[in-house]
Order: C-alpha cells, then sequence, then structure tokens
C-alpha cells in the first residue's frame, strides 16, 4: 500500500440540491482531496458535482437548468471538478445508489454511448458486483483489460447532515445505505467537534463498514449554506462572498431566488419520503 505506484484511483460524486452552488460545496471537495491524498492510499483524479433533478420536490428547489447552469460556471475554471447533468436531466426523481452506479458503470464502459443502457442492469442486485475486477482469482484478472482492472472507485462526498439523514424513517432504504458504505464507501465532511463519530457508532450498518467511511474534520470552519444564500437574497442582503462572482451575477441577471421561489413545492412530500412509504405498504 506505501508503493505510490499501488495508490487507489478515486472519483468522489457530491449529489444534492445546489440550490444554488455556494464556496462550501467547491471546499468540500478540496478538503476531501487532501485528506485522501494524505493517507498515502488514495489518488483523487476527478470531482462530479450531481444536482438533483426537479422530481425530487423539495420545497424553494428552482429549476434544475439553473442549478445546473450556476454549477457549471462556479467549476469552469477548477482543473478537477466537473457538473454531471444526467441526474438532474431525469423525468422521475432518483436514489443516490443509482447515481453512484451509473457512475461506477460509466468507468467501467469503454464506449461513453452505452453508458446509459448499460446502467440499468445494476439495478439489479448483485449484477454491478460482477462487473468489477475478481480479486480472488488472479488468472483471470491478467486477462482482463487494462480500462477494467484500473477502474477508479467512486466514492459518495457529503456533510454529516446526510450522515444524521440516513436515520429518517423512509428518506433512505437500509439496504442501499448498505451498498453505499460497503460497495463505494463515503467521505463525510464535518466541523471540528461534531459528533460524527457518534452517529456511525449509533448505526449497525455504519459501524459494520466503519473503515469504508473517511471522516473529515473541517478545522476552518465555515457555515455557508444554500439556505442562508436563499434567505439574505429574499432579503436584499449581499451574498458576496459566499458563492462565486459568477454565480451571484448569473442568479441576479435571472432574479432567480424570491418569497415565490421559496414557496415552490411548499406542502408537497419530498419523492424518496412518498416512494419509500409506498414501497413499505406494498
Amino acid at each position: 500500500m506505501e508503493d505510490p505506484d499501488k495508490k487507489t484511483e478515486v472519483v468522489l460524486l457530491a449529489c444534492g440540491s445546489f440550490n444554488p452552488i455556494t464556496n462550501m460545496h467547491l471546499r468540500l471537495f478540496e478538503l476531501a482531496k487532501d485528506h485522501l491524498h494524505e493517507t498515502g492510499k488514495y489518488k483523487v483524479i476527478k470531482g462530479i458535482i450531481s444536482p438533483v433533478g426537479d422530481a425530487y420536490k423539495k420545497k424553494g428547489l428552482i429549476s434544475a437548468n439553473h442549478r445546473v447552469t450556476m454549477a457549471k460556471l462556479a467549476t469552469k475554471n477548477s482543473d478537477w471538478v466537473e457538473v454531471d447533468d444526467w441526474e438532474s436531466s431525469q423525468s422521475e426523481w432518483l436514489e443516490t445508489l443509482k447515481v453512484l452506479r451509473y457512475h461506477h458503470q460509466k468507468l467501467l464502459s469503454p464506449d461513453p454511448t452505452n453508458t446509459l443502457q448499460n446502467a440499468i442492469p445494476l439495478t439489479k442486485p448483485g449484477r454491478k458486483r460482477k462487473q468489477e475486477p475478481n480479486r480472488h482469482d488472479p488468472i483471470k484478472k491478467k486477462n482482463q483489460s487494462p480500462d477494467i482492472k484500473s477502474v477508479p472507485q467512486v466514492k459518495l462526498l457529503c456533510g454529516s447532515d446526510m450522515l444524521e439523514s440516513f436515520g429518517i424513517p423512509n428518506l433512505w432504504k437500509l439496504e442501499d445505505i448498505t451498498e453505499i458504505v460497503e460497495n463505494h464507501g463515503l467521505v463525510c465532511i464535518s466541523r471540528a467537534g461534531n459528533s460524527v463519530q457518534k452517529l456511525i457508532y449509533e448505526s449497525d450498518i455504519l459501524w459494520r463498514h466503519k473503515n469504508n467511511i473517511h471522516l473529515v474534520e473541517e478545522w476552518i470552519t465555515n457555515d455557508i449554506s444554500s439556505t442562508k444564500i436563499r434567505r439574505a437574497l429574499r432579503r436584499g442582503q449581499s451574498i458576496r462572498y459566499l458563492v462565486p462572482d459568477v454565480v451571484q451575477a448569473y442568479i441576479e441577471k435571472n432574479n432567480l431566488y424570491s418569497p415565490e421561489s421559496e414557496d415552490r413545492n411548499a406542502g408537497v412530500v419530498l419523492a424518496p419520503l412518498q416512494k419509500h412509504a409506498s414501497d413499505s405498504k406494498n
């Protein structure tokens, strides 16, 4: 593991509303990259921002087209973080696990045009594992193509609020949480002194796979959130230095956030709560 040539390549995937994207969202990638590199075991080769689609139905969620555009503006000068609009372009809400599977399959597939088609079988339990290198069969491994043998890991980048959300009834399926932490892994950014380790301790699933959860303490406190940005905008207050200048200019040009936009989806049940509550009754 100490050999630099044997470092595991990692793609960091951040899913969320990005409503709007903030400087803090961008900092998460830098913090995670630094942490993984400092372990000496990983090499981060790419960061992906995947805004959720409109079908998520979160209160105050503006059009995915605007959110994707702002994210692209915010990352246009980055040499390793990019925006992917596959999730946001779907007509139905997608579980985070399916987005992880999609990007894993995209790395496996030598032909990008086949990615959408090949991602579908990954929704079946066990199929994804068959796509991965068989580490217990050295003969088969030698015969595999370099593309498959060296496929990077896709790890979910998140804040401590996502770990907390795992405990909200019907928001996540237990089997999804298991597959995320077991097959992909988490890189969780938390504020210094936050009791994220307590969340892991109190969850049997997270505790079982705690070695695949990378906890990164954020020592330079940054309390920027999209919610606070929208509140400031509704009150006519400045958001400069809280979001990239190009994002601020885009928001002002398109007059994106207002009391009216904040009421969007008011009273509508969040898509995962609708779906998982319905599944539990069937």
